[in-house]
């Protein structure tokens, strides 16, 4: 399989090339898209080798998390990239006007930047097939009042230069005659919201996804109205006489749809914000700055031991316990894993309620259930389900696979797992499994809710998740994470 040229090779490429990537457009002309006559684009992109793609640094379309290079568009790109066989070459731009420059001017082959389709652009650029739809959506922050539409605003709206936000609002002011904003020509979206959430300035517009995403960490912001009816994302390509790496998009646009691959690429990425919870999110952030200190070094040391991310562990353990030490349930499970009277004695731990066994315990137990689990199921699948399976038990969670195959869905995704699970509540399939009756909804809540914990420590931990500082004001969050 190809790599990617930019991301993962850029540590032992010599770093003007990768100065010249970020920052140039013209050398690519020469060192990225040599013309091969009698060939077509597509051709050459096969004879050369590599498939220039550029994008943005952003939670929605691609950043670094600590597993590598992630996000639904990259995701999409490598996928595609693998596919045609050759290498993937990331451009990451600057501003949104120098993707749009780079990619009118031919010197990419695709943009692929959570780009919406618009009358404007459509002029400019070749789009290819819609794969998500979001709306637009005025932004503030819950500590002011909430305006009731854009007449009038009582303070700053600042959005992105030449982005489909800023067309909407001159479409707009054309109705809205007292409608005024500020373009920003050096910000991300991403940090305009921070901007909000500082309350820095009042308002900005965000894509829905994008404030899905970021909501869970920027808790104080919230969605005045939409301002868009619903809009369609999609790659965008130079308009030329050249139609064949196009058609290839189609393509392969075609195939992710009907097989499925693109729902569960914007599962795993989106799937587990559907419950988003102001109140518990709060609590949590509370939580990381006066009870994760006592315990982190035990989440820490464990996950060295089981070969795991100690931040995923600790996730679990809030989710089990809230980080209490003497946690009971009514089933009586007990301790910051809540690990039942059997799976201690199994693991050789004499007291559930000391938190040093307890979490060596619980991080012990979870390595062994993904290292169970059938070797087809591959990541981040294979860490939900091993997660499922520490809620719920291994033998249920294999019920809920045979369910799944019964369904001629896919055992080894989550994403078709996690809608086969609720069925064990019911008599119907139930009966057909080997274990019978289990409270299935409940392993699909857990899964969610420790992804959107792992993400938020994530985000906090490891400054590479997103570009702009975190408000330690606002979550006042312990130096020593």
């Amino acid at each position: 399989m190809k790599t990617n040229k930019l991301i993962n090779q850029s540590r032992c490429r010599p770093l003007f090339i990768i100065l010249a990537a970020v920052f140039t457009g013209i050398l690519f002309v020469f060192n990225y898209l040599p013309t091969l006559n009698n060939l077509t684009l597509l051709e050459q992109i096969k004879e050369n080798g590599q498939l220039v793609v550029i994008t943005r640094n952003s939670p929605t379309t691609y950043y670094e998390s600590a597993d590598g290079p992630t996000g639904l568009e990259y995701d999409m790109v490598k996928m595609f990239s693998d596919e045609l066989g050759v290498e993937l070459t990331l451009v990451i731009s600057n501003s949104l006007s120098e993707l749009l420059d780079k990619t009118s001017r031919n010197t990419i082959h695709i943009a692929a930047a959570g780009l919406t389709i618009t009358k404007e652009r459509e002029n400019n650029f070749r789009f290819g097939p819609a794969y998500q739809e979001i709306t637009e959506q005025l932004i503030y922050n819950v500590t002011n009042k909430r305006p009731k539409n854009l007449s009038g605003l009582g303070g700053t709206l600042e959005v992105m230069a030449h982005s489909s936000h800023e067309e909407r609002l001159k479409y707009l002011n054309e109705i809205i005659k007292d409608l005024s904003w500020k373009s920003n020509r050096e910000l991300e979206s991403g940090e305009l919201l921070q901007m909000v959430s500082d309350n820095i300035i009042e308002y900005t517009i965000a894509d829905s996804n994008e404030l899905a995403l970021t909501q869970r960490f920027l808790i104080n912001l919230r969605v005045a109205f939409d301002v868009s009816e619903p809009q369609h994302l999609a790659w965008a390509l130079p308009k030329t006489d050249d139609h064949s790496l196009f058609h290839e998009v189609q393509r392969f646009f075609n195939k992710i749809k009907e097989n499925g691959e693109l729902t569960r690429l914007i599962e795993r990425n989106y799937g587990h914000l559907e419950d988003f919870d102001y109140v518990d999110t709060k609590v949590f952030m509370r939580h990381i700055e006066r009870r994760l200190p006592d315990y982190q070094i035990y989440f820490e040391n464990a996950a060295i031991e089981q070969g795991v991310d100690w931040r995923l562990i600790a996730a679990m353990g809030y989710q089990e316990s809230h980080w209490n030490r003497d946690a009971v349930s009514p089933t009586g499970v007990r301790g910051i894993m809540m690990l039942t009277r059997k799976t201690a004695k199994d693991l050789k731990i004499k007291n559930r309620i000391d938190p040093h066994s307890s979490i060596f315990g619980g991080a012990k137990y979870f390595r062994q259930l993904h290292k169970r689990l059938d070797e087809n199921i591959v990541e981040p699948d294979r860490t939900w389900m091993a997660m499922a399976a520490y809620n719920i038990g291994f033998g249920h969670l294999q019920d809920a696979r045979k369910i799944t195959r019964k369904l001629k869905k896919n055992p080894n995704l989550w994403v078709d797992v996690k809608q086969s699970l609720p069925l064990l509540a019911k008599k119907k399939w139930y009966k057909q499994t080997r274990f019978g009756y289990a409270r299935g909804w409940e392993p699909v809540h857990y899964v969610e809710n420790i992804r959107s914990y792992y993400d938020i420590l994530k985000w906090i931990d490891d400054s590479s998740i997103v570009t702009t500082p975190v408000p330690e004001e606002f979550l006042k969050i312990p130096k020593s994470l």
